[in-house]
């Protein structure tokens, strides 16, 4: 089984890094670094069933079938990850830590299966790390929100 774990710090509360990770409106505006994901029907709550949807690219329609597993505001956020109706899950996790200069973002992505799985992790890793170095913080930094 393959995974990656990232750890971001950020100068931003935890209460803003929370809401930039889960409020449907501002998710896109720093996934655009990647496919540019925007979650439909999502709502921080354990059992809520929601889609990611990005540019469809040849091999993968641009969706991604996530269920929240766990939720607790504003500090743990966890949801399953399926490219395909029958793939077998795989798990992101997002905990947010206060620090005394403001927040650690310490995001995993577990649970990756087979050959095509450690090659979907490394890709996924590639796209992550890019969002959250780029993308991510350039959104907290807003004050339009």
């Amino acid at each position: 089984m393959s995974e990656f774990e990232i750890v971001r710090e950020y100068p931003q509360a935890r209460t803003r890094v929370w809401r930039a990770l889960t409020d449907p409106a501002l998710v896109p505006r720093w996934t655009s670094t990647g496919q540019g994901g925007r979650p439909e029907g999502f709502a921080p709550e354990v059992g809520t069933r929601f889609r990611f949807v990005g540019r469809p690219v040849p091999g993968w329609d641009g969706v991604v079938r996530c269920e929240v597993l766990a939720a607790d505001a504003p500090e743990l956020l966890s949801y399953s990850w399926r490219n395909q109706e029958s793939d077998a899950p795989s798990t992101v996790t997002c905990h947010l830590d206060e620090t005394p200069d403001g927040t650690r973002l310490t995001y995993r992505h577990t649970g990756f299966q087979g050959v095509g799985g450690f090659f979907m992790s490394r890709l996924l890793h590639r796209v992550r790390r890019r969002m959250l170095t780029e993308g991510l913080p350039g959104v907290l930094a807003d004050s339009g929100w």
